[in-house]
């Protein structure tokens, strides 16, 4: 295989894609998606929230890459072409970052950090009552990489961590759950829940009423997975009233968030703009590099995705 590579992405990255690609590979007919050119060429699409129906327009395509660990952003388009495989980006780097984002909010919501905040505002010298590590309980729903890599980190800082998948994991000091039976017992003995779940038609809309009055009372929301896991309105009330108490949020049902929407101005909500893990080209490329001189010479591919079920 000798055709050109799409880079089918908004951001500013295409070009250092271009340089550690070539890096691996040699000289590339590396095109980005305002200069296509003749798309009966392109063989290979590095992709991120591509516009609906683009890839189908490339009869020759042989390898879709999502330039991310997520794959719902294709997933989406109803107009993938049928029986071309699809392959995730496993980033190290990427995945450091998401555990160091969990570990951030969950040590500020720990410590009462914005608690002390308030206080030091008002000039009040008022010591908070200290909760001890061993009775802060984690919960991360998700045990991919990504969720692995965070239950052993906030098992390396004392913090009784369990997690929940779909199917059953094990994994060393961390207490595991799995499948709808097993969830109403993780979310009983979680006092942080941190989601890094995939968004599938099975978890959209998880994160709801029902689960947050599963919660323990005071319990603290860390999404860091995708928006249409959380059911809005319902977060929102479980924070008023007070059985939840507060959340931080990466990700969001309509991004970027609209100017109207009340997590911006929520005293209890905090908010970022998708940046827990973003994908660096550096740490990210390798895989993609061997996935197409697999494709290439016929072999079997690295962390493919199932089109139908996303994992």
């Amino acid at each position: 295989m000798a055709g050109a590579i799409a880079y089918l992405s908004r951001d500013t990255d295409g070009v250092l894609w271009n340089k550690v690609l070539e890096a691996g590979l040699g000289p590339l007919d590396f095109r980005t998606r305002d200069n296509l050119g003749n798309k009966d060429e392109i063989e290979v699409v590095l992709a991120w929230k591509p516009d609906r129906g683009l890839i189908a327009s490339f009869p020759n395509v042989k390898l879709i890459v999502s330039l991310g660990m997520g794959v719902d952003h294709l997933l989406a388009d109803d107009q993938l072409p049928a029986g071309v495989p699809i392959t995730r980006i496993m980033d190290d780097g990427l995945v450091g970052q998401m555990s160091e984002y969990a570990i951030y909010f969950a040590l500020r919501h720990h410590r009462d950090i914005d608690k002390y905040g308030e206080s030091q505002r008002a000039k009040r010298w008022k010591p908070e009552d200290f909760v001890d590590t061993i009775h802060r309980r984690i919960g991360i729903t998700g045990l991919g990489t990504i969720g692995q890599d965070t239950a052993k980190k906030f098992t390396a800082l004392g913090f009784p961590t369990a997690g929940w998948s779909r199917t059953q994991k094990s994994l060393p000091g961390v207490e595991t759950f799995h499948g709808p039976d097993g969830l109403a017992a993780f979310l009983a003995r979680t006092d942080i829940l941190v989601n890094v779940l995939p968004l599938t038609r099975d978890t959209k809309g998880l994160l709801d009423a029902k689960l947050f009055t599963a919660l323990p009372k005071g319990a603290y929301l860390i999404n860091m997975g995708r928006g249409g896991h959380v059911v809005d309105a319902d977060l929102l009330a479980a924070i008023d009233s007070g059985h939840l108490a507060g959340a931080a949020l990466d990700v969001f049902n309509t991004e970027p968030l609209p100017e109207s929407h009340p997590y911006w101005t929520h005293p209890k909500v905090k908010v970022t703009p998708h940046i827990a893990g973003a994908t660096n080209p550096r740490t990210a490329s390798p895989g993609v590099i061997e996935n197409i001189k697999r494709v290439r010479i016929g072999q079997p591919l690295l962390n493919t995705v199932d089109p139908v079920t996303g994992y």
